[in-house]
């Protein structure tokens, strides 16, 4: 009997531990995006503006920081060419962007 019942409270360890983790992972993350792609390659150039518009969405604070040919899609009539394959026009996304304060550094 007293092996049934230390055995049933080790059984309930773990399930404890991983709902702890749980909890902990919860609390909101300050994320910064990176982005260093420009418009001659317009999938990769949209991946900070995407993930971190994500990131945002799921209640994290984002950053994006532009460097090198990546700062050229600040300009409006670049950002509206960028088409990516997959994800939503740049300029959209944007918008977005602006529209939850999301900080871009170029």
């Amino acid at each position: 009997m007293a092996r049934r019942t230390f055995l049933a409270q080790l059984a309930s360890l773990p399930l404890f531990l991983r709902f702890a983790k749980a909890q902990e992972a919860k609390k909101p993350l300050r994320i910064l995006m990176k982005g260093a792609w420009g418009p001659e390659d317009p999938t990769r150039a949209a991946f900070p503006f995407s993930h971190g518009l994500v990131l945002a969405e799921a209640g994290h604070e984002v950053q994006i920081f532009l460097l090198a040919e990546a700062t050229s899609l600040m300009r409006k009539a670049t950002a509206s060419a960028i088409l990516p394959v997959g994800w939503p026009p740049l300029s959209e996304t944007l918008q977005k962007l602006v529209a939850k304060r999301i900080p871009v550094f170029a």
